[in-house]
């Protein structure tokens, strides 16, 4: 079997570019450890089809002149990785889920990070944190963590106090023993600097200021042409996210349909709730796509939703792709009222805050924001500002801080 490999020059070194994302093969990785003087590791516990954080610190990295390996897992129907100036890597594994899918995904991942040349690591969450760990100590390689959410207080685990209680230990043990450590928003790097009394560095999750969007049309999008749209996106729609009242206020809307984009463990359960008589017709599924197909459906829409509850902490201090998603895309956004968010739309004046996730009460809402012209031309003007400031660029001058230490 052939596969297609291409060495480009970078900065310093060389680095593997897979065309057809024969990712994983024997001829990358040994590209990889014959040219790179400056690699460095990036892992995650996903399949790397839409991380969208993830992959915008890593085309920083190779910017800076890094050879950049991203880890990942292989899962059935992943979306192909096009266009990546790094190499990525998926990990068969043979469980998907709970602790034996943790454990056998660190030992997996510790084996490949003591057998693979790098000088650096990076670990996303706290999933991947006992291996890259453990390959710190082992090689004497420096460890950069990025902790996109306070993990130990996800829905996932504040109601298994079991589950909860390893995870907590095991950050409890690593967490002080780390040098850089990186997170999404000012609330909660002030909770981990409060618990570990270590401070973070502070990265938001926001898109690059010039983005490549196809210019395409409702038909070429299968969308509605006679309708409005409201969006609700992500890769992460699970429990307590507010999807589901969302759905139900359709009942109350007209000539107006949802449109829910991307994964997560309530999706089967909306969509039985969508085939119900009052509702049939005004909600539309689209499976995860690539960003910038996303973006596509997102720029059509003429609102855009993010109702995380205020059930935990890790979504009370929440700051989501999807709103910069929607700033980016010039989509007025209605959300929950939870510190981080309502400061952003608030200052930008870019849309509403509701403390009601209440079904009746929201489709009200939803059916104002729509037809207030002149609110709809303030959002509008504070969306084009919100977009000029709020931008990747801005951002990632924070890693070139923490990453030239080791460049």
């Amino acid at each position: 079997m052939q596969y297609d490999v291409r060495i480009y020059p970078m900065q310093s070194g060389f680095t593997v570019l897979l065309p057809n994302q024969k990712s994983g093969t024997f001829a990358a990785l040994l590209l990889y450890n014959l040219f790179c003087l400056k690699s460095v590791i990036v892992s995650v516990t996903n399949d790397l089809s839409t991380d969208q954080r993830v992959d915008k610190v890593c085309r920083t990295l190779t910017g800076m002149g890094f050879q950049v390996m991203l880890v990942g897992r292989w899962l059935p129907h992943c979306m192909p990785l096009n266009n990546r100036p790094y190499v990525t890597h998926r990990m068969r594994l043979l469980f998907r889920k709970g602790p034996l899918f943790y454990a056998e995904y660190n030992l997996r991942l510790l084996l490949f990070l003591l057998y693979t040349k790098c000088r650096l690591l990076v670990s996303n969450d706290l999933d991947t944190l006992p291996a890259n760990f453990m390959a710190h100590l082992l090689k004497s390689v420096p460890l950069v963590y990025d902790s996109h959410e306070f993990y130990t207080e996800t829905p996932e685990l504040v109601n298994r106090p079991l589950v909860k209680g390893i995870w907590e230990r095991i950050e409890k043990f690593i967490f002080p023993r780390l040098n850089d450590i990186i997170t999404v928003n000012e609330s909660i790097a002030g909770l981990y600097l409060k618990k570990y009394n270590k401070p973070l560095y502070v990265v938001r999750n926001i898109p690059s200021a010039v983005g490549l969007v196809p210019k395409l049309s409702r038909d070429e999008l299968q969308l509605p042409a006679d309708k409005r749209i409201i969006i609700l996106q992500g890769a992460g729609l699970n429990i307590q996210r507010g999807a589901e009242e969302a759905i139900e206020a359709m009942q109350y809307l007209h000539h107006t349909v949802l449109l829910i984009i991307g994964s997560g463990d309530v999706i089967e359960t909306l969509k039985t709730m969508a085939t119900h008589p009052e509702i049939s017709g005004k909600v539309l599924f689209r499976d995860k796509m690539p960003y910038l197909r996303l973006m596509a459906h997102t720029q059509h829409a003429d609102l855009g939703l993010t109702l995380d509850k205020d059930t935990n902490l890790n979504y009370r201090f929440s700051l989501p792709n999807k709103l910069f998603d929607y700033i980016h895309a010039g989509v007025p956004v209605l959300a929950s009222n939870l510190p981080e968010i309502a400061r952003i739309i608030n200052h930008y004046h870019i849309g509403r805050i509701t403390d009601s996730h209440e079904p009746k009460k929201l489709a009200v809402l939803m059916e104002e924001m729509l037809t207030d012209e002149p609110s709809r031309i303030k959002w509008k003007e504070g969306l084009a500002r919100a977009a000029r400031e709020l931008t990747w660029e801005n951002e990632e001058k924070v890693l070139h801080t923490i990453y030239g230490k080791y460049a």
